[in-house]
């Protein structure tokens, strides 16, 4: 590895080869490849070819092999090891305080929650179960005009928060609140909250690919069939939307589960461009329309 070009098709084969499980940001071996070279050489994450011929230092071979032995031998996810992560467009510290952000809301917020969301322009948002606060914080940074609430259970991912939200700039807007789903905002309204809990089934969980088995599990699993917070959010969630307020929560799998429960609520699942299933929406007017179904 004598060039960055040489780094770059290293790593990309050592990856390849291995048959790690690309499910935390890239899909692909080359992708994690310049995502480790360039982090390694202090470059840019979008430089140019231009870079191709650089030298690459006995030191920063070092740090690849290093980092090559943490991705292959011990499945660690590549944001955890570079120590950063993208969503939405914005660069993240990430370590295994939280998941790696890769939920599909990020394109949701792109697109001023459109067509979905009817009411005013939002005022007021609530990120729940927000991990390292990729959603709220990005929901915060393209809104302006937003005042942004994070919630997490565990006070490990939302120190991760805070960091992230001081690495933004977002103090002024922003507050981080450790908090068993709402109870830390009872009697506060939102336009839209957002949640991307737990919600993966037990089975599912099982037989997730060791990479997943390094993140926190109280972030993934969610009971037997993935379902545990998003019944409690879908209980409470009224109480915490304006009149025109939307809900918006991803199940992921779970999806089938949850109109099984739920055979007479109107879910509306989000199509996306880019890529990711299984995120519902429902209206303040729906959720007190089927409060009863929704409650037991």
């Amino acid at each position: 590895m004598h060039t960055v070009n040489d780094a770059l098709e290293h790593c990309a084969q050592a990856l390849d080869a291995a048959g790690v499980c690309f499910g935390h940001g890239c899909d692909n071996a080359w992708d994690e490849a310049v995502q480790l070279v360039l982090t390694a050489m202090k470059l840019p994450i979008d430089a140019d070819e231009s870079v191709l011929p650089l030298p690459v230092s006995p030191t920063q071979r070092q740090q690849l092999e290093d980092w090559l032995i943490q991705r292959i031998e011990e499945r660690v996810p590549l944001p955890y090891i570079i120590g950063r992560a993208w969503f939405a467009g914005l660069e993240l510290r990430c370590d295994d305080r939280a998941i790696v952000p890769r939920s599909p809301l990020g394109e949701l917020i792109l697109g001023d929650y459109q067509p979905w969301y009817e009411g005013p322009p939002p005022r007021r948002i609530l990120d729940l179960c927000c991990g390292g606060g990729a959603i709220g914080l990005a929901a915060a940074h393209y809104a302006p005009e937003c005042s942004v609430d994070l919630l997490d259970l565990d006070p490990a991912a939302l120190a991760l928060a805070r960091e992230n939200r001081d690495l933004l700039g977002l103090q002024a807007r922003t507050e981080c609140l450790e908090s068993d789903l709402f109870s830390a905002v009872v009697g506060r309204r939102y336009d839209i909250i957002l949640s991307n809990p737990p919600y993966v089934d037990a089975r599912d969980l099982a037989s997730m690919p060791a990479e997943y088995h390094r993140e926190p599990a109280l972030a993934l699993g969610s009971g037997s069939d993935g379902l545990d917070i998003t019944r409690r959010i879908l209980a409470e969630a009224a109480h915490y939307l304006n009149p025109r307020g939307l809900l918006v929560v991803e199940v992921g799998n779970s999806w089938e589960a949850l109109e099984a429960a739920y055979p007479g609520v109107p879910f509306t699942w989000v199509e996306f461009v880019e890529g990711g299933h299984g995120v519902f929406v429902l209206s303040a007017a729906e959720l007190h329309q089927y409060r009863e179904q929704l409650q037991r």
